[in-house]
């Protein structure tokens, strides 16, 4: 379904018909449940916390400035929760070690990237996403999946622009790495 621009629904919202909430719900669902997914590392509290910030949302609606994008202000809320969610069940996080390639350059990577089958490819993408911590998935699948902008991570997350761009250069670069490490075993 191709959806219209999120103030086009807000108008509705905010003019009486209710029901077009809904479709703002449908349009951000995703991406709401899988930022709370990447703090929380729980489905059924994802999901809770989902359920809650849209909630949140609807009953704020009204005082939503349309300064910014109502996605931005969206996670913003759900990043919000998650993270005090998470500091109240005081969860201890064990940090991972970070892997050095050493002579394995992009252009030896990219070129081996085509002996492997698109399937292969996939899983290894994924199976590097799993070596990330969760703030790292979460930025990347802010920027990525749900094609934020630095300044739109910025504003949900509270980080500085200059530190979301270094992030995602070492988010990048540690997948990168992880990718080498793969094609190289696969390869081998």
């Amino acid at each position: 379904m191709k959806y219209q621009d999120d103030n086009y629904y807000i108008d509705r919202v905010l003019g009486g018909n209710v029901s077009a909430y809904a479709l703002l719900v449908a349009k951000h669902k995703n991406l709401v449940f899988s930022i709370a997914l990447k703090i929380l590392n729980n489905r059924e509290d994802a999901e809770e916390i989902a359920q809650d910030c849209f909630l949140k949302a609807f009953q704020a609606l009204n005082t939503f400035e349309k300064k910014s994008k109502f996605s931005t202000w969206l996670y913003r809320i759900v990043y919000n929760a998650a993270i005090s969610k998470t500091r109240k069940k005081r969860l201890e996080l064990i940090p991972m070690d970070n892997y050095v390639v050493n002579n394995y350059t992009e252009n030896h990577v990219a070129a081996e990237v085509d002996e492997i089958d698109p399937e292969e490819q996939k899983a290894m993408i994924e199976r590097a996403m799993e070596q990330l911590t969760d703030d790292e998935s979460l930025l990347i699948t802010l920027f990525y999946k749900g094609e934020n902008s630095i300044e739109d991570i910025s504003n949900i997350t509270g980080l500085s622009m200059s530190n979301v761009k270094v992030r995602l250069h070492r988010i990048r670069k540690k997948l990168h790495n992880e990718l080498a490490l793969m094609m190289n075993r696969a390869l081998n």
